[in-house]
């Protein structure tokens, strides 16, 4: 009582648990070292290193490639895994945000369809032409955006029944 277990007790319960005994003893080192590394494989079975992966939010938001999608609630669903390196090699240092978001409409058809899953980058300002998801007021759009002279940004839609508009970025 208040004593060691004996061997056959600690035995025992590394047997069940898998616990260490030398962590059982002496309280040093770890008590499940088989488990320090969390196993994870592909969809063919291959071991994966999970700190090779970023995890970016997934929300229930949908940018919308056609009219304005209000944007009520952004709380993420569940995250999904990227690998570090493509990761790096596609965003720019200066900007940290990154969340997943769905297409919805029709208005990028033929570039981005109605249900398409995408990866977006936040940032506040537009660094060259491309693919944007702007933000204006509770609505989220996926256009292409060309920066014109005079600080104009002309919004195109892949789809030619959606027009074309301009806006300024000095107002």
């Amino acid at each position: 009582e208040g004593g060691f277990p004996k061997a056959e007790t600690l035995k025992r319960i590394k047997e069940l648990k898998g616990c260490s005994i030398d962590w059982l003893l002496t309280g040093e080192g770890e008590p499940f070292p088989e488990q320090q590394t969390q196993a994870a494989h592909d969809t063919l079975g291959n071991p994966v290193n999970t700190e090779d992966f970023v995890y970016v939010p997934r929300y229930a938001i949908e940018a919308a490639a056609g009219h304005g999608s209000l944007v009520a609630n952004e709380k993420p669903m569940f995250t999904m895994a990227f690998r570090k390196d493509w990761i790096n090699s596609m965003i720019s240092p200066e900007v940290s945000g990154l969340s997943v978001i769905s297409v919805k409409g029709d208005s990028m058809e033929g570039v981005l369809n109605d249900g398409d899953t995408i990866l977006v980058q936040q940032m506040n300002h537009i660094r060259r032409d491309g693919l944007y998801v702007l933000r204006i007021n509770d609505n989220l759009l996926v256009k292409r955006l060309q920066l014109m002279p005079g600080n104009v940004v002309n919004v195109i839609s892949a789809n030619e029944a959606y027009p074309s508009f301009e806006i300024r970025l000095d107002s």
